[in-house]
């Protein structure tokens, strides 16, 4: 018998991570630099030249050729994209989850040979188009996705299984292009996600911005090539990366940008002052969360990824919560670590998942005099397990419109009165005929049907494990049905650029299926 490969595979905006599980251990794999150095991550970089692509590593090589444009952190395109998003790189327009396929791929490449069964983590605010394009995309590298789990949730497990700790524990997790704080309620080899909350446009990548601006002006930035634009934020990253409690300055080494630049110094002060209020920003996520959900307060507050590993951010949270803080040793690798103890059966440990935002339906009321918001899924419904079978719900009716018109959306709160608020993604929209005489709903005008009353009508709507939403609609009096797997399907939008990081004076999310073009 062939034997398999357990892995959790944290796919980061800036890195991704890979714990390998190993008769109870769950070491972290390395990859080669191409200065021939061990690393233990994978860059997720893209790098186009006409019709070339090429990923991690050798993307990151592609800075010192003329011609190559890299892109980062094309994570965070996924929160307003689709299965049939079109990306623009550089000159090619390309279909996103042909781009994630790809990457997957050549990480694949570097994997054991041996077949693959792998745990994926997500931020914990992804919507589920998220959840589903990283899973196709692993999929179809050869992976048998055995799981999906949220960054934080997989961070408790690995924090839990060294502590032994149990109670109500809080994740902060700063990472590369995200931020995720998340209530996990611990007992012996159970864990329950109280609520979770985030900022999907927060992270690491953000810091090396900063730092950029801080080295040069718009205006010099705008004159730089893409490859010195990449060298730019890279020495940005390597110098925020050395900092330590006891620096006062930052030495960026301008040379490697352009040679024969001076070196440009930076004030740590000054610095960590301008990254305030974005960690302000985070502050706010976890008082809202805990104000909501943790009343009777919380055993520790863990802080993982790696973003929090630049000194204020350990500093500012002291501040505010004192010795509860836990900062983790493995800042960089403790979701991949998690992931992988999940993955794990001998470990033992059962996590209850849940949907971390309202999912439903506008429908028409009152003959279609006014619009209201059937919340399907409500957050905070539990999510099955992965052996488990889909959770399912139902809808039966007598419609009184020939086409059944459905526009679903996700949002991440609820007015008073149950209406959509807070951040809003709209989703797919379908039309189905309630009337058998209509055999093509589309481009059919929605109105009153004498024939409509006396069909019932059924909506079946289920949720994986990883939060996928399948809808069926039958109509069961005339014996005819379809089905959907529901998504945020941008087939007619223009090619999204991937975003640059944004600063605190751009903190404002672009229209959906739209993001703010950079030069890379």
């Amino acid at each position: 018998m062939t034997s398999r490969v357990r892995l959790g595979i944290d796919f980061g905006t800036t890195r991704t991570v890979v714990a390998a599980v190993d008769r109870g251990n769950y070491p972290v794999l390395t990859f080669e630099h191409p200065d021939g150095a061990a690393v233990e991550w994978y860059p997720s970089l893209v790098a186009v030249k006409g019709s070339e692509r090429v990923y991690g590593w050798q993307a990151w090589a592609c800075q010192q050729y003329p011609g190559w444009t890299i892109i980062r952190s094309l994570k965070r395109v996924l929160e307003d994209a689709g299965p049939n998003t079109l990306l623009q790189l550089a000159e090619q327009t390309v279909p996103l989850v042909q781009v994630l396929a790809e990457m997957a791929a050549a990480l694949r490449a570097l994997l054991p040979p041996e077949p693959l069964e792998v745990m994926l983590g997500v931020p914990a605010n992804a919507n589920s188009n998220q959840r589903f394009l990283t899973v196709e995309a692993f999929r179809s590298a050869g992976c048998d996705v055995i799981g999906l789990l949220n960054e934080p949730s997989a961070a408790s497990i690995e924090y839990a299984h060294k502590t032994n700790i149990q109670g109500t524990l809080l994740v902060y997790d700063l990472g590369g292009g995200t931020f995720d704080a998340s209530l996990v309620e611990i007992g012996e080899k159970t864990h329950q996600v109280v609520a979770t909350e985030g900022i999907a446009t927060l992270g690491g990548d953000d810091f090396d911005e900063i730092l950029a601006e801080m080295a040069m002006s718009e205006e010099d930035r705008e004159r730089l090539s893409q490859a010195e634009q990449f060298r730019l934020l890279e020495e940005c990253r390597i110098k925020k990366e050395t900092l330590n409690p006891n620096s006062r300055k930052i030495a960026l080494d301008m040379d490697s940008v352009r040679e024969g630049w001076d070196t440009v110094t930076v004030p740590v002060a000054d610095y960590y002052e301008r990254c305030r209020p974005l960690l302000d920003e985070t502050l706010h996520v976890v008082d809202d969360l805990l104000a909501t959900q943790a009343p009777d307060g919380i055993e520790a507050l863990y802080v993982t990824g790696g973003g929090s590993e630049l000194p204020t951010v350990g500093r500012v949270l002291r501040e505010k919560f004192g010795k509860r803080v836990r900062r983790s040793l493995h800042a960089r690798s403790a979701t991949a670590i998690g992931l992988a103890i999940q993955a794990d059966q001998e470990a033992g440990y059962v996590l209850s998942e849940k949907f971390t935002r309202y999912f439903g339906v506008w429908r028409e009321g009152d003959s279609g005099r006014r619009i209201t918001f059937d919340p399907l899924f409500p957050k905070g419904t539990p999510l099955p397990g992965p052996d488990e079978q889909p959770f399912e719900i139902r809808r039966r009716y007598h419609p009184v419109h020939n086409v059944g018109h459905f526009r679903y959306l996700e949002c991440s709160q609820l007015t008073d009165d149950g209406q959509p608020s807070g951040d809003v993604t709209v989703w797919d929209e379908i039309k189905f005929p309630f009337d058998p005489a209509v055999r093509d709903a589309n481009g059919v005008p929605v109105t009153h049907s004498e024939a409509a009353p006396q069909q019932q009508i059924e909506e079946r709507y289920s949720s994986d494990a990883s939060g996928t939403v399948t809808v069926t609609i039958a109509n069961t009096t005339a014996g005819y049905q379809r089905q959907y797997k529901l998504g945020r399907w941008a087939s007619e939008q223009a090619p999204v650029v991937p975003a640059k990081p944004r600063s605190r004076h751009a903190r404002r999310k672009p229209p959906a299926g739209k993001t703010e073009a950079h030069r890379r």
